[in-house]
């Protein structure tokens, strides 16, 4: 017997063509290569939108649910004990890669002897901070695999501040939810308190035992063993604790904002 809620005529697969940029956005971002083949159907568009996939706002919303749902599940599953692989000098790519949303001849190099890093939010201690400051504090050195979204990676050396420590040296509050990031380049960005306070998580002011060149984040940038390459900021002015949603530059575009490895 037919079932009374199903249409007579069933909508056509031809819907989703209106929202394959979105579709391969959300593969793209999430690393799930096979949504369109595997985990989204149309008949699980249908049940998303209420049955009501020709309405093209409602198929948005759905797929806009399914993106932070995969944010909400990747930060279930983070283990803020596990390490990244590390790896022999001898695989440091030297320079690194640049990466940034725009060309490398757009760099605009900050001046390291009036560079302030400033902080906000649910800290103690809002003493902004000079470059010197910073490179006294302890340091400690990484080797790990930075990963880029777009699907090229390469083996990194980078030293720095553990920030799990300078934000217990701020007097930050490490129950808060977010840590947001402002820069030099006009690129907000946020990550999770969990991630912070990961051991391979650092505020890096060195490359290879060189201090970081421009087109690299001079003089201070994030560097995370933990997630996509576009979740870890350069020429970093201010660091705010926050419990609300702070988002990011490519995160208001359509990528996930947890944006995990």
């Amino acid at each position: 017997m037919r079932s009374i809620f199903r249409p007579t005529e069933p909508p056509s697969a031809a819907i989703l063509d209106d929202h394959r940029p979105m579709i391969r956005q959300i593969e793209r971002k999430t690393g799930r290569r096979d949504l369109l083949r595997g985990g989204l159907s149309l008949g699980a568009l249908t049940m998303l939108t209420g049955c009501d996939v020709r309405r093209p706002e409602a198929v948005q919303a759905a797929l806009l649910a399914i993106r932070s749902m995969n944010d909400d599940v990747q930060a279930w599953m983070f283990d803020p004990t596990r390490l990244a692989p590390t790896y022999p000098a001898s695989r440091v790519l030297r320079p690194p890669k640049f990466n940034a949303y725009y060309d490398v001849t757009m760099v605009k190099p900050v001046d390291g002897r009036t560079w302030r890093l400033e902080l906000a939010g649910l800290v103690a201690d809002k003493r902004p901070w000079t470059v010197e400051q910073i490179a006294r504090l302890p340091q400690r050195e990484i080797i790990i695999r930075h990963v880029c979204v777009e699907g090229w990676d390469y083996i990194g050396q980078w030293s720095g501040v553990p920030f799990r420590a300078f934000l217990e040296r701020i007097g930050a509050d490490l129950t808060a939810k977010y840590v947001a990031f402002t820069t030099a380049d006009d690129y907000p960005s946020s990550i999770d308190m969990a991630t912070a306070l990961h051991p391979q998580t650092l505020l890096s002011i060195d490359y290879a035992g060189e201090t970081l060149a421009d087109p690299f984040g001079y003089p201070l940038r994030l560097r995370m063993s933990t997630k996509l390459g576009y979740k870890n900021p350069k020429w970093i002015t201010s660091i705010g604790v926050t419990n609300a949603y702070p988002g990011g530059y490519w995160e208001t575009r359509g990528y996930s904002w947890f944006g995990g490895l």
